[in-house]
């Protein structure tokens, strides 16, 4: 029995080797340890260090937007031995995710996955550039989804939501480098470390591939403004049956001369939907202030003293 046991285990290991080990040899040469450089009078000044994931053969990289912040460009080490140096296309620090763009048109290209179908317990590996140490992996597992973490443009602040928590290592370095799954397909960006074992990512998914296609193509993502703080709330129970929803985002704090309050919603409304989309957390709140509605009037359903409402609101483009 014990035999048994030993065999299976060194089968379970030797598998467990197998696919970290292949992982970074597929991403190795995707990812590039950045070194970010400032404009200052009289040249340039090393402002920080990070991780970026090339998405495409001709330059284009995928970094966190603190890692570079104002910087305008600096230079990118790959595993070849080959030292480009990029310049910024575009940030949005709301989403914590940049794209670069080096000097080179032979990139090895990560394949980019959909953190959606991550599960609880799934392996994972990281790839970056942890305290200087270029070409580092680590491997661990999904400790949890569903994770969120604040964020802040100027006077906005935005939380990142569908965050991945991991214990594979991470280290300063780390970020805007890969979290990959077992096939190395890029399912994240690793961007903070939240305490010993305890890794976030933000994740790549649908709304992350829309952020970064605008970011490539204008250099910026625009999102809707409506104007109100809020936090999730039940329904009541005769209220719930009655539009078939157990609850909505309470408004709580209305941001003076915001669409909101030109609309005239109130403190304590419980937001139901935006322009038909359901909004039972902020999350799907955030989730509905597409670029697309800037400048157009929505129905926002809210429930207010008994009654459901629909206020017409005009949105307007979010600002820092």
């Amino acid at each position: 029995m014990d035999d048994i046991l030993e065999r299976l285990e060194t089968e379970a290991l030797d598998a467990y080797s197998a696919i970290v080990t292949g992982v970074a040899e597929r991403l190795l040469r995707s990812v590039a340890s950045l070194r970010v450089m400032r404009r200052v009078p009289g040249g340039r000044r090393a402002e920080g260090a990070g991780s970026a994931i090339a998405i495409t053969p001709d330059g284009f990289l995928l970094t966190s937007a603190h890692v570079v912040g104002r910087a305008e460009g600096g230079s990118a080490s790959l595993v070849d031995g080959r030292v480009l140096d990029f310049s910024v296309v575009g940030t949005d620090p709301l989403s914590d995710l940049a794209v670069i763009r080096a000097r080179g048109d032979d990139l090895n290209p990560a394949e980019l996955g959909d953190a959606d179908r991550l599960r609880v317990g799934q392996l994972v590996v990281a790839v970056g550039n942890p305290l200087g140490f270029s070409g580092s992996v680590t491997a661990g597992v999904v400790s949890a989804l569903g994770r969120s973490f604040p964020t802040r443009s100027g006077h906005t602040v935005r939380v990142v939501d569908k965050v991945i928590q991991t214990d594979a290592a991470l280290n300063p370095g780390n970020s805007g480098g890969a979290l990959a799954d077992a096939l190395g397909r890029v399912v994240g960006v690793n961007t903070a470390v939240a305490g010993v074992g305890l890794g976030l990512a933000v994740p790549i998914d649908p709304t992350t591939r829309r952020i970064l296609a605008a970011l490539m193509s204008e250099g910026r993502f625009r999102r809707a403004y409506l104007g109100i703080a809020g936090g999730p709330r039940p329904l009541p129970p005769r209220a719930a049956a009655q539009v078939g929803r157990e609850g909505g985002v309470e408004v709580v704090q209305i941001v003076e001369g915001s669409p909101a309050a030109r609309a005239g919603l109130r403190r304590e409304d419980l937001i139901l939907d935006i322009d038909g989309m359901a909004v039972d957390d902020v999350g799907a709140l955030q989730a509905a202030m597409v670029s697309d509605l800037i400048g157009h009037t929505v129905a926002v359903r809210v429930f207010r003293g008994g009654e459901v409402l629909s206020v017409p609101v005009t949105l307007a483009e979010l600002t820092s």
